[in-house]
């Protein structure tokens, strides 16, 4: 957390990750059970290497990770980097609940 913010600094870069529809998809899928590029792309209406562009972005941003088996490259969700989002989300949540709460107090004069 950072000085003067009660929510800490936003997670920017999984936010932007998340910003695109396939990339939902992909995590959706991912969620599931890892999977391989070319498995990712046979379920989804884009190509491998587009697979691969949005897969690099998910991992640049924490959200997968990547490992060898065998030949082949598999990918998985890195669920503690979505958990530590929904505590961002939560805690954000939060505060503006108790600046609202505090300009209702304000506005009703207690």
């Amino acid at each position: 957390m950072t000085a003067g913010s009660a929510t800490g600094d936003p997670p920017v870069e999984v936010f932007a990750a998340l910003a695109d529809p396939m990339r939902w998809r992909l995590l959706a899928l991912l969620a599931d059970r890892e999977h391989s590029a070319s498995a990712l792309a046979r379920e989804l209406p884009i190509s491998r290497p587009g697979v691969l562009k949005h897969l690099a972005v998910l991992e640049r941003s924490d959200l997968v990770r990547r490992h060898r088996a065998g030949r082949e490259v598999r990918y998985a969700v890195r669920p503690e980097r979505l958990a530590s989002t929904a505590r961002w989300v939560d805690a954000t949540a939060a505060a503006w609940d108790r600046r609202l709460a505090d300009l209702k107090r304000l506005a009703e004069g207690e």
